[in-house]
């Protein structure tokens, strides 16, 4: 049907109805019989029932409207109606892209939270919330644990190939043509114990003074001397310190040395340093040259010291081995041309040559911070002449040479191989130790240093992941111990232990645990050269009492005190240790201001001492017992003092004497039942009849 036959059809259905209310309203006066509509052959309807009230238009549209939607169904063909499913709101998760070792931080930007949410949803898991840190690394499975308590969906992250680094680092040259190599003078070293005359016999070779400036007689540096003997030979000697914390001082100074000339003296025979300084010979396989000195004094057997050094694989000529023997008196000058005859003659048969051309290389013996100079380096020439403006890389710093000196102080326009020579120009202060190169430019000696910048802190991270690792695998199995022994309990009789177990940390907060639990003495060590430093810090490296007061060394450097290690002190409530350095008055008016401790010594065995005392101080007293005297107790009863009863124990003494200013315990079966003060303690003569030996205390215990 059109839509022309509809309109006709909604007229005529009006039509009829005001037809029908006017014979509605007819039909209150005059007839109440049931009236019934005509029904249309074209279009049926259904019957009517007549009411008494108004019919409603819009009512009978509809029911007609229905009636002809009836009709046209039946007789026209319409097509099919869909039913479409009901529409439900979509909700999207959304998704996180996680990763293998994130640590809390990470998690939480990759999932645009906050820390703490990542805390919570990890409160009911056995993860230990007081060790987690916001650079803590979670495992896979409480990752995703996290992700889904937080509504979200996870996807593994892409991995990203990152690009190998190409190294940039110096190296040494190859072997030089032996065209090339000319003669050098040789590096002897002069090792053995502290104070068997070392620093003197060099003293005597080059007529100086030296062991008179070192501080309490002992050489406490490498010192790097370049010697004329009488003959016309250059020597470079090398003093080492021989006390025992100075030992790493004595491996480097074999590290650059080709002779080493082993001081023993004759009345001590061989000591510790000594068998220690012949194992750094024998590791370096470098000849070695006997100094038997003090051979003047009356107490002198220079035979006794041959046989000692005999078990320890050091066999004189005499004995049918190859080390030199020398009887000497290093104070008194005697013997010293035989010892300086026998070192030219062993580096004659060793031919020592070097080249000098190309780039330098070296090895720094000593350095230092100069107040006027900056950083100051002690170092051998061992390659190439090195001359000012030359690009160094030593460790990781690096340097263009301003000013050369020698051991006197004078200024040098050049250095050969084997020679000794400080150095001014670094950036920083390089290790000793560490090995010189030359470079074509200062770009290529940044490069250098930016590579090896790299290289630690790769080679840091991987120290760290080993310490991660190893961290959280004994975390894993301490909880699966834990929940192995909670395995046959129920929900609450587990929840009951967890929360008994773990009550005293709940009570407390982490910062307050860590300061209670912890006694700890920090420190800040400064020393006037880097191997001082080291010789220090190797020291502390040997403390191992961490469980009754940890030794936190907080900083360490080279040079005087300054305000920035004052403030760091404070920070911390540390205390400051120099060696060989001074503080001037300000920082110390500051360091006074701050409470800060500013201990200084030029002695380094004094500064050991000194710091044990410190440790010491920091420990908690330990109660010791005196016991004055004891008594046995024979009988017991109770006293009234006005409205009250005390106890009263009637005693013997049986050693000794009892004060009442003392503590008294009370012991039964050895345990103790009582410990406290006496309230009085009254002496009775006549306190048992039965026994007249017997002289009776009345304890009256508070």
């Amino acid at each position: 049907m059109n839509q022309g036959l509809m309109l006709k059809l909604e007229n005529l259905i009006q039509l009829h109805c005001a037809y029908r209310q006017l014979h509605s309203l007819s039909y209150r006066k005059i007839h109440r019989t049931q009236w019934k509509p005509l029904q249309s052959s074209t279009y049926p309807m259904r019957p009517v029932q007549l009411h008494p009230q108004l019919w409603q238009t819009d009512t009978f549209i509809s029911v007609v409207l229905s009636q002809y939607r009836l009709l046209a169904t039946k007789e026209g063909k319409r097509p099919g109606k869909q039913k479409l499913p009901p529409i439900k709101p979509k909700i999207e998760r959304q998704e996180v892209e996680i990763q293998q070792r994130m640590t809390v931080e990470d998690l939480a930007r990759a999932m645009d939270k906050d820390i703490d949410h990542v805390y919570e949803a990890l409160l009911l898991t056995g993860v230990d919330l007081d060790s987690l840190e916001p650079d803590s690394i979670l495992e896979e499975v409480w990752i995703k644990e996290v992700v889904k308590k937080s509504g979200m969906k996870y996807k593994w992250a892409k991995l990203k190939q990152e690009k190998v680094r190409e190294n940039k680092d110096a190296a040494r040259r190859p072997p030089a043509d032996t065209a090339l190599l000319t003669p050098r003078p040789p590096v002897v070293t002069i090792l053995g114990h502290v104070d068997h005359g070392k620093t003197t016999l060099l003293d005597s070779l080059r007529k100086t003074q030296v062991a008179a400036m070192e501080a309490g007689g002992i050489t406490q540096h490498i010192g790097a001397f370049l010697v004329h003997l009488p003959s016309g030979e250059k020597v470079t000697f090398l003093d080492t310190p021989g006390h025992a914390a100075f030992s790493a001082m004595r491996a480097r100074g074999t590290h650059v040395t080709d002779i080493v000339i082993l001081v023993v003296a004759a009345e001590d025979g061989v000591m510790k340093q000594t068998i220690e300084s012949i194992q750094h010979a024998k590791n370096a396989k470098v000849p070695i040259i006997l100094a038997i000195n003090k051979c003047d004094k009356p107490e002198a057997d220079p035979e006794r010291v041959k046989k000692e050094l005999l078990a320890h694989d050091v066999v004189c000529e005499v004995y049918g081995g190859d080390v030199q023997a020398v009887h000497m008196s290093a104070l008194k000058g005697e013997n010293l041309m035989a010892l300086a005859e026998a070192t030219v003659a062993l580096a004659e048969v060793l031919e020592l040559k070097a080249d000098s051309t190309g780039l330098v290389e070296g090895t720094i013996i000593e350095s230092r911070t100069d107040q006027g100079r900056g950083p100051v380096t002690t170092a051998i020439i061992q390659r190439g002449t090195l001359r000012k403006g030359c690009i160094l890389v030593a460790g990781k710093s690096w340097a263009k040479v301003r000013l050369m000196f020698d051991e006197n102080g004078k200024t040098v326009d050049e250095a050969t191989p084997s020679m000794p020579v400080e150095i001014v120009g670094w950036k920083e202060v390089p290790s000793a130790g560490a090995e010189i190169l030359e470079v074509e430019s200062e770009q290529r000696a940044r490069e250098v240093f930016a590579w090896r910048n790299y290289a630690e802190q790769q080679e840091k991270i991987k120290q760290d992941m080993e310490v991660i690792e190893a961290k959280q695998k004994e975390h894993k199995d301490a909880y699966r111990k834990e929940r192995e022994s909670l395995a046959n309990l129920t929900w609450r009789q587990r929840k009951a232990a967890l929360y008994k177990t773990n009550k005293h940390l709940i009570a407390m907060r982490s910062k307050e645990r860590a300061e209670s639990d912890r006694n700890v003495l920090p420190v800040i060590v400064k020393g006037d050269v880097d191997g001082s430093t080291e010789a220090i810090l190797n020291i502390l490296d040997s403390y191992n009492a961490d469980d009754e007061c940890e030794l936190d060394v907080i900083h360490f450097g080279v040079g005087d005190v300054s305000e920035n290690d004052i403030n760091l002190a404070e920070t911390f409530k540390g205390v400051i240790y120099g060696f060989g350095v001074n503080a001037n008055k300000s920082i110390q008016q500051l360091a006074a201001k701050k409470g800060i401790k500013i201990k200084l010594h030029n002695i380094i065995y004094h500064l050991i001492e000194d710091l044990k005392d410190e440790l010491s101080s920091k420990l908690s007293p330990s109660v010791v017992e005196h016991i004055i005297g004891e008594a046995s107790v024979l009988a017991t009863f109770c006293v009234t003092i006005g409205k009250s009863k005390v106890p009263v124990a009637g005693c013997r003494v049986q050693k000794g004497q009892l004060d009442r200013k003392m503590k008294f315990k009370l012991i039964r079966n050895r345990d103790v039942i009582w410990k406290g003060f006496l309230t009085s303690l009254k002496y009775h003569k006549d306190a048992c009849p039965d026994n007249k030996n017997w002289h009776g205390l009345w304890p009256q215990f508070g």
